[in-house]
């Protein structure tokens, strides 16, 4: 059973999401990283693919297991909205911490965020 979530983007603290994340995790999350590629896509959030190459920097958090379903429906639904093109998958960690990312998966192309941080672009 997977209980973590990475984020990389809206979901941080301090990002438009977080407050839909915020009431189901446990800790303060830890810095982590995953492999893949971040894109800025000009709307004000990023998109993701974790293919065999870079590193997307973001966080990890715990998520409270009792509320682990109805956390997950409400993730699922809040980033599907985003143009239906966003799903939820599995990856491993830099860590080797297996968690639940949320991956893009629409053709569009964006420009490569090459830092992979998407706070560095925000600022």
């Amino acid at each position: 059973m997977i209980t973590h979530l990475f984020v990389y983007g809206t979901l941080r603290p301090g990002q438009q999401r977080w407050q839909h994340l915020a009431p189901f995790v446990l800790d303060d999350g830890h810095d982590d990283s995953v492999t893949g590629v971040l894109y800025n896509t000009g709307n004000g959030y990023p998109a993701a693919r974790f293919i065999g190459r870079g590193s997307i920097q973001g966080k990890v958090y715990a998520l409270n297991r009792d509320r682990l379903d109805e956390c997950l429906q409400l993730l699922d639904e809040v980033e599907a909205a985003v143009l239906d093109l966003f799903a939820r998958v599995a990856v491993t960690t830099s860590a080797g911490l297996e968690v639940w990312a949320y991956e893009y998966g629409g053709q569009q192309q964006f420009p490569e965020i090459t830092s992979g941080n998407w706070l560095l672009e925000t600022r």
